[in-house]
């Protein structure tokens, strides 16, 4: 009885806590959506971090862009199996698609996302800004050129430029890397615009990433949090806190704004 009450409870709260977030985002005039692994869970994609995380059965520093550059056989064996094998191949899922809805209902000014899965632009959202780069292109290392994933053949790794034939990358950040400087300062800039920034998925532990939602809360933002458990972020900065799976919660957030305005 114990247990079921402090269920009915839990959804009060949760109820109470989407209204609360619904009336930030409808008086809001700059809105910006910073997500991470954790929105794209839905779509089969396991977090980086955590039990059960892509860090738990691979070794990360064999991401590190050192280790691309002595040994990009071995590391494109294991970029194709994790990358394109897999993450290049899930869609989609509701919590994507209601970030999609927020923007074309004019509710969202920009995305900010950490994640490379491509997953926010196939959903219908229009203005990404990808921090750690995407999986769609490559680029090469020897010269300026990059082509889009589909052009190039991973019969044979690692691929080569057609053009130079220097060896190819993919075009995300990896260890070792610095974040591309525009994306870095159009998310500052984003940032410090945002009258509130929509937090999702994310643990708030993954620099400079994580300084985003500081930026824009120290220029005055409201801080709405969706995760399922409470992040870096929960009892720093967060004024609304919405505890769930984001496939569930995002579109309950996105039906309260949308038909309330």
């Amino acid at each position: 009885m114990k247990q079921r009450s402090a269920g009915l409870k839990s959804i009060a709260m949760l109820e109470e806590n989407i209204q609360k977030a619904a009336s930030l985002l409808k008086n809001s005039r700059h809105t910006v959506v910073f997500t991470g692994a954790g929105i794209s869970v839905e779509s089969g994609i396991p977090p980086f971090r955590g039990p059960g995380g892509l860090w738990t059965k691979y070794d990360p520093d064999l991401f590190h862009r050192r280790y691309f550059r002595e040994n990009p056989q071995h590391c494109w064996r294991l970029i194709k199996e994790v990358f394109f094998d897999f993450i290049g191949k899930t869609e989609p899922n509701a919590a994507h698609r209601a970030v999609a809805d927020l923007e074309k209902n004019g509710c969202v000014q920009a995305v900010i996302t950490q994640n490379i899965d491509n997953l926010h632009q196939e959903a219908g959202s229009a203005y990404v800004l990808e921090y750690h780069g995407a999986i769609r292109t490559l680029c090469c290392t020897a010269c300026p050129k990059r082509y889009p994933r589909q052009d190039i053949s991973l019969a044979v790794l690692p691929p080569l430029c057609p053009a130079c034939g220097g060896v190819l990358k993919p075009d995300f950040v990896f260890f070792g890397d610095p974040i591309p400087e525009e994306v870095n300062r159009l998310s500052g800039q984003e940032a410090g615009k945002a009258e509130v920034m929509l937090v999702v998925g994310t643990t708030g532990q993954v620099m400079p990433a994580s300084r985003i939602p500081y930026v824009a809360k120290e220029s005055g933002a409201a801080i709405i949090e969706v995760n399922v458990s409470e992040s870096d972020y929960t009892p720093r900065i967060t004024d609304v806190f919405l505890r769930g799976k984001a496939a569930e919660v995002l579109p309950a957030l996105a039906q309260a704004v949308i038909q309330g305005r």
